[in-house]
């Protein structure tokens, strides 16, 4: 009785109602997992199923404009499950990519970015297909797929994986373009739509643009003759149609071709580690896509230095923000503490898996130094010679080092699209959200490849990954990177208004930063403002491109020094009116 008292006081509280529209659904799926989390011994589980069959009928039936307008930012399009992304909007969007490639034949201007030079072509190459772990990811896909069939396209079907899995999919297939459903990181009432074109990286402007402006056309008038509503949808596993095939076996089939390229000998690497009793391994999935896959990496072994964490399916991801951070890592730091192997490795992927964050279990270790780990291990370890290629939010650690080297460094904006430019030229791509690829694989972000070459440089070097870190920074000097974001009511127009008024801190100008003024002696603004001080020091603020968030990345030459340029990012950020 008291817990039927308490869910009639929740559905209350989250404006459970009749109507889908009014009804808050994952409002009360966060409470009812604080309480699952807290009560083990209730029956929280079945509420939390329950609402999320109310949650699978809104996206099957709601026939509402998402609540959020359709736009594909820097990795997609990201909105509310049901609310935003439902079986209506996704086909449109879908209808959308179909459209572009139909274009084809009246103009060629959008060919070089696709990458196809017909539609028949497009048809015949077909679209890799998948999703990640979230809710209603199948269903979206099954929406998906008849859109594409409805078009004639070939359908290469992954069912459940992971963005860097699916984007080897698609170069080993020869796709035209692949379709994730997944909103990478994001929070658990999200979902998302994620596209890329015959390159298998993050799609170019000119196309996620088009898309954009076409998917909020066709739902505006609620209408596209490749979408039809008037049967029930099949599910994607269910059709004859489609070419289901093995995700996973295609990237690793596209490691070992080119093995000398880039110098990572994948079958090399997971027989090192079954054979050496020294060096322990763990991996946390956060009930991501990359649970399915983390013991066929390393030939389904069952030995106990593979520890495999939060390995199971769960859409709520616990409440927890399933992303690759500070906090998410200390179940890894922990496990890893219980073993007595000298050598240790740990990471945790985020849900579709392009993101990673690593540990030795004792120094943590983001891509702002992995990074420039992995940099420094192809271009002195593997003998391989060329640039490096990071975004303008990342660590200076591995400009330092290219300066050594007397290599370039490509420096864009946030995203990874931005190192189109330089693939196949770059050793190693990288961003400041634990992304990463390298030559001679994937354009897009890949923890797996990240994961590779953290057992590589262990089992090579024979130290773990921070005394190799610490090595570096004896030689090439210490930088201590940092980022955080805060909500900000303002947004579109209004916060790229508010944000210009950072200007104000120009050239010559200085801030006060830990009791002492700091001399501004360059301003990168490619990519909002990035403000570099005398001492080599920096602070950038930026809009998010996923969230309502202002994000801001700051590095300090001292580790004191990191904590001073948060506060003084925030003391900017009060300044202009946005906090």
């Amino acid at each position: 009785m008291l817990q039927a008292a308490k869910i009639k006081e929740l559905y209350q509280e989250c404006g459970i109602d009749k109507e889908h529209s009014k009804s808050d659904y994952f409002c009360l799926v966060r409470k009812l997992v604080a309480l699952r989390n807290v009560d083990k011994a209730g029956d929280w589980q079945r509420v939390i199923d329950q609402i999320y069959t109310l949650i699978m009928d809104e996206i099957i039936t709601n026939t509402d404009p998402p609540v959020n307008v359709v736009k594909f930012g820097t990795s997609g399009w990201r909105g509310m499950i049901g609310k935003d992304l439902c079986v209506r909007s996704v086909s449109f969007v879908a209808a959308a990519i179909v459209e572009m490639y139909q274009s084809l034949d009246t103009g060629a201007e959008l060919a070089q970015f696709l990458g196809v030079a017909s539609f028949a072509e497009a048809q015949e190459r077909g679209c890799v297909l998948g999703f990640d772990n979230r809710f209603g990811g199948e269903i979206f896909a099954s929406a998906v797929a008849k859109v594409l069939r409805t078009a004639g396209f070939t359908v290469h079907y992954a069912g459940e994986s992971t963005t860097g899995v699916l984007s080897a999919a698609v170069l080993k297939l020869n796709a035209a373009f692949s379709v994730n459903l997944t909103p990478s990181h994001n929070p658990l009432e999200y979902a998302g739509f994620k596209y890329n074109a015959a390159d298998a990286g993050p799609a170019a402007a000119e196309l996620t643009g088009r898309i954009t402006m076409r998917a909020q056309e066709l739902v505006a008038k609620d209408a596209s003759p490749l979408v039809s509503f008037a049967e029930p949808l099949q599910a994607v596993s269910e059709r004859d149609d489609i070419q289901p095939f093995d995700a996973l076996q295609t990237w690793q089939q596209l490691v070992r071709e080119n093995h000398l390229v880039h110098g990572v000998d994948y079958d090399g690497i997971v027989a090192g580690f079954a054979a050496d009793r020294d060096i322990v391994l763990a991996v946390d999935s956060v009930h991501g896509a990359s649970r399915i896959h983390i013991r066929a990496l390393f030939d389904n072994t069952e030995d106990e230095r593979l520890i495999h964490l939060r390995d199971t399916s769960d859409v709520t991801f616990n409440g927890i923000a399933p992303e690759p951070s500070s906090v998410n890592l200390q179940g890894v730091i922990d496990a890893l503490a219980r073993r007595n192997e000298p050598f240790k490795v740990g990471a945790i992927i985020d849900p579709d898996g392009d993101r990673i964050r690593f540990t030795d279990g004792t120094t943590e270790i983001s891509m702002n130094q992995f990074g420039a780990m992995a940099y420094h291990f192809l271009h002195e370890h593997k003998g391989k010679k060329g640039m490096v290629a990071k975004t303008v939010a990342t660590s200076n650690l591995a400009n330092r080092l290219a300066e050594v080297f007397n290599e370039e460094v490509f420096e864009p904006r946030v995203g990874f699209k931005e190192f189109k430019p330089v693939i196949g030229k770059a050793l190693v791509y990288f961003e400041e959200s634990d992304g990463i690829s390298i030559i001679g694989h994937t354009p897009e972000k890949d923890a797996y490849i990240g994961l590779l070459l953290a057992l590589d440089m262990v089992l090579t070097r024979r130290q773990n990954l921070g005394e190799y870190l610490q090595e570096i920074e004896d030689e090439f000097g210490a930088y201590y990177p940092d980022r955080d974001g805060l909500e900000v009511s303002a947004k579109g127009a209004e916060l790229t208004e508010a944000l210009a008024k950072l200007e104000i801190y120009d050239v010559g100008s200085t801030v006060m930063i830990g009791g002492s003024e700091q001399e501004i002696v360059q301003v990168i603004d490619i990519d909002g403002r990035k403000m570099i001080f005398a001492d080599g020091s920096w602070l950038m603020i930026r809009p998010s491109g996923t969230e309502p968030k202002v994000r801001f990345y700051v590095e300090s030459r001292t580790q004191a020094g990191t904590a001073a340029l948060v506060h003084s990012a925030r003391a900017m950020l009060e300044e202009i009116g946005l906090i």
